[in-house]
């Protein structure tokens, strides 16, 4: 870890902390092998919420237009929390699946990669 020294206090809380978003936390999702969406969404959600209203409601909204998206067999989705493994029950919530305020969610839809296996 590279330590700064500064030549005066320095107090710089973060404009993104947890605190500034009234409850909600932010969300990084991210379909693997898509990039017809060429970087993650983004969500400010409550830490409550279920997964699978995650799945049902917002993720559709994210990427439903992908031709994929309609062949995705759920129960064969591999998650990612960054780069570690996870197993996401859809009936818990955010917070229950051990799913921070920044993380970033990875999915990986086997199978399904892109339009004509192109990525895209």
């Amino acid at each position: 870890m590279t330590l700064l020294k500064t030549l005066a206090p320095y107090n710089f809380p973060s404009s993104d902390a947890v605190e500034n978003y009234a409850g909600r936390q932010l969300l990084y999702i991210n379909w693997e092998r898509h990039r017809m969406f060429s970087r993650p969404f983004v969500l400010a959600l409550p830490p409550e919420t279920p997964f699978g209203e995650i799945i049902d409601t917002h993720m559709s909204d994210c990427f439903s237009y992908h031709p994929d998206w309609a062949q995705i067999d759920w129960s064969m989705v591999r998650w990612l929390n960054g780069s570690r493994p996870v197993v996401l029950d859809r009936n818990k919530s955010l917070a229950d699946n051990g799913i921070g305020h920044k993380d970033l969610i990875r999915f990986i839809t086997p199978g399904l990669d892109g339009i004509a296996g192109s990525g895209y």
